[in-house]
Order: structure tokens, then sequence, then C-alpha cells
């Protein structure tokens, strides 16, 4: 199979601090993505400032779709970075999810027709957290867990997903009993299939909102592959104001619909987008 174009969507709120160093983890990838769309949902004059620079700084093919900050509005401005995607094949992550620098490599070198990618992620602690710097980035110390356990991580047997042994990533990654998901952090799918069900639905909130793509994916009949060992991210440690608890219980309801009604297509997703007098694609 020729080697798809990636288009990585990551999605962002007011976060440019994490967001440059996961975008310079781009930027340090053994095989460079086709562009980068950040799927900005209202942040301020400090991200495009950011996104500006890192376009000519570190030389990434980066494209910002930004709307209004109204609330959140992570599906919408989700469902319109995938119509700016020039890609056929997506990568989805957030803005506080540093990339292993073979990251992008993986995910292309498993894509298979039928199925999308789950990767993994290991969750660092605030002290962690507040260490890492863009040159540990771009040197690629982030990712190895030597440097990050002298920094002070403890992170028991979740130091196996950073293991650098190919084999052994593959072999866990058909080992474990961990089903594979559509996960906002690292998930990767065809464009096709994702437009086929009609994108993320826009009547969900924070919590499951992902799940439930990769849930309409799999009753299209797209089956999801394994590579949590293979392909990890590092999640930033940062607080969740936005969680409530009544929106993830009415996510969890949207969910159990979907999987109950084998439902493919969002009621309400990329077809129902409506024109947006503020929005700004800029590549």
């Amino acid at each position: 199979m020729t080697q798809p174009r990636m288009s990585v969507v990551v999605t962002t709120y007011n976060q440019p601090g994490p967001l440059e160093l996961v975008l310079w983890g781009y930027a340090a990838q053994t095989v460079r993505p086709h562009e980068i769309v950040i799927a900005d949902d209202g942040s301020g004059s400090e991200t495009r400032a950011l996104v500006d620079r890192l376009r000519a700084d570190a030389g990434l093919p980066l494209v910002h779709v930004w709307h209004a900050d109204r609330g959140f509005r992570k599906t919408e401005i989700l469902n319109r970075a995938i119509l700016a995607a020039t890609g056929d094949y997506l990568l989805f992550t957030d803005g506080d999810c540093i990339p292993r620098r073979d990251l992008v490599e993986v995910h292309l070198r498993s894509a298979d027709w039928g199925h999308f990618l789950s990767g993994g992620y290991l969750k660092l602690p605030q002290s962690v957290t507040a260490a890492v710097t863009a040159d540990d980035v771009r040197a690629g110390r982030v990712a190895d867990s030597g440097w990050l356990r002298s920094r002070g991580w403890r992170p028991g047997r979740h130091a196996l997903r950073l293991t650098q042994s190919a084999r052994l990533a593959g072999l866990m990654d058909r080992l474990t009993p961990t089903r594979p998901t559509w996960n906002g952090h690292n998930a990767s799918g065809w464009k096709h299939d994702i437009v086929a069900v009609n994108g993320y639905d826009l009547d969900m909130a924070y919590g499951g909102l992902d799940r439930a793509l990769g849930e309409r994916l799999e009753n299209l009949g797209v089956r999801g592959l394994q590579i949590r060992f293979r392909a990890p991210v590092l999640h930033l440690h940062h607080e969740r104001p936005y969680a409530d608890r009544d929106k993830v219980k009415r996510n969890r309801e949207f969910r159990d619909r979907i999987r109950r009604e084998g439902i493919v297509r969002s009621p309400r997703g990329l077809a129902e987008l409506e024109p947006a007098p503020e929005l700004l694609v800029i590549r």
C-alpha cells in the first residue's frame, strides 16, 4: 500500500506553553506529517502568535483553524479541522500530548484499510511536567524513561510503554487485554471513514466524545488496531475545570444508544455545520 499523506489534528484552548512543546515534538519526528492542523477552540492572541512563530522557526506546515470562544465547542472545531485537512489519513491528538519521535512513522507504517489505530499515552505528574523544556523535546529526552525517572517519575509497570524495543512493543500490543478505542490523545484513521460517520457529534460535551466517534466507526465496519506500546505520547499534567458530571452522564447515554442501535452517522456532525463568519483558517 502506498504510504498515505497524513494530517495531524491537534486540539488546543489557551495553552500556548504545552502546545509549543507538542509542536516541537512534531518538528523532531523521524517522518514528518504532510501538515499539522491546529483545531483551536477560541484561544487568545498568544496562541496565534505562537503558531505563526513556529511556522517559521520550526519549518512546520501549520494550518491554524480558529473560531471565537463561546464556551466548550471542541467537537465543532474538530469537524472544521477535518474539513480543512488536505491529507487522506488523519492522526488526532491534543495540545498537551508530546509525541515520541517515531509517532508519525509508526502510525503511517501501521495504517491499514478498514481499520483505525489506537495509540497510547503516559500521564506525567505535575512536577515532571514543569521540568520539561523545548530542548528536552527536540532531543528526544522527554520519552526516555531514564531521564524521566531522574526528574522524579515513578511509572511502575507503565514504563513498558516507553520500551525502545520495537519487537517487545509489538508483542505487548498483541497481548494487552485493553481493547483498541478511538482516543482523542492518540488515534488515527482514514479521512473518508471519518467523513462517512459524519465526524464528531456537535451535541457532545467533554467526556467520551472521542470514544463515540470510534464506536460509530466500528458500527461502520472499521475495526480498531492496538498500537499503545508502539506509539505513545507523553501527556502533560493539567486541571480539567470544564469537566461536568451531568454532561459526562449525558455523553454516556449517547454512547449507549450508539452501541445499542448500531448508529453509524452522527445526527449532527460534519454535514450539519453552519456557516461561521468568525472562522479563520490560516495556512
